[in-house]
């Protein structure tokens, strides 16, 4: 359907179907404690067919406009991905998110994705606000929204249950011109 590519280092972005089921169960066996350190993400799929249902869910999702997956591919092996949660063309707001494994991790990957996914959602889909949340803890997935330029709106404290802990969820945004502003001033450069 497509493949972006995201550089010259081998990474492409191309939709995560069900018909991946197999190579995104291998790629959660791969990951999947690193994963899930903060987020349940993909932790009901545990073979083939859980993880073809997990992946039908956001095909669904996607049907409905309401949620979308992404995959991250490295040299022709799915390493992780971005997606849309909680979109809302008509209200104009969406949550994207990200999961990696630990393997792809600190090559930038997740970033140039998720610029793509932020462009297009701005651009395309006419959303205004782009949020992104995480547990106060996850300082890599944190450093993400930094880099992307976005706001620390506010900390909503311990509302996050996992693993037994309340963790704090950081929630951070970026506005449609304050997007298109930030981008206009890099490509500048």
């Amino acid at each position: 359907m497509y493949a972006i590519r995201l550089g010259d280092d081998g990474a492409e972005l191309r939709p995560l179907e069900p018909w991946y089921a197999e190579e995104f169960l291998a790629h959660l066996e791969r990951g999947r404690e690193f994963i899930n350190q903060y987020v349940p993400f993909g932790s009901k799929a545990i073979d083939v067919p859980t993880a073809r249902e997990a992946l039908q869910r956001y095909a669904d999702f996607r049907a409905a406009d309401t949620a979308a997956l992404h995959g991250l591919w490295l040299d022709g092996t799915l390493v992780g991905g971005v997606l849309t949660l909680n979109f809302d063309a008509a209200g104009g707001t969406c949550e994207v998110g990200c999961w990696l494994e630990p393997a792809a991790t600190g090559r930038g990957l997740v970033t140039r994705a998720m610029r793509v996914l932020i462009d297009w959602v701005i651009d395309q889909r006419g959303v205004h606000r782009v949020e992104w949340v995480a547990a106060a803890g996850n300082e890599p997935s944190l450093n993400i929204a930094r880099r992307l330029g976005m706001t620390l709106d506010g900390v909503r404290r311990q509302s996050h249950l996992h693993h037994g802990v309340r963790h704090d969820l950081e929630v951070w945004s970026v506005l449609a011109p304050e997007w298109r502003q930030a981008r206009a001033a890099h490509s500048d450069r």
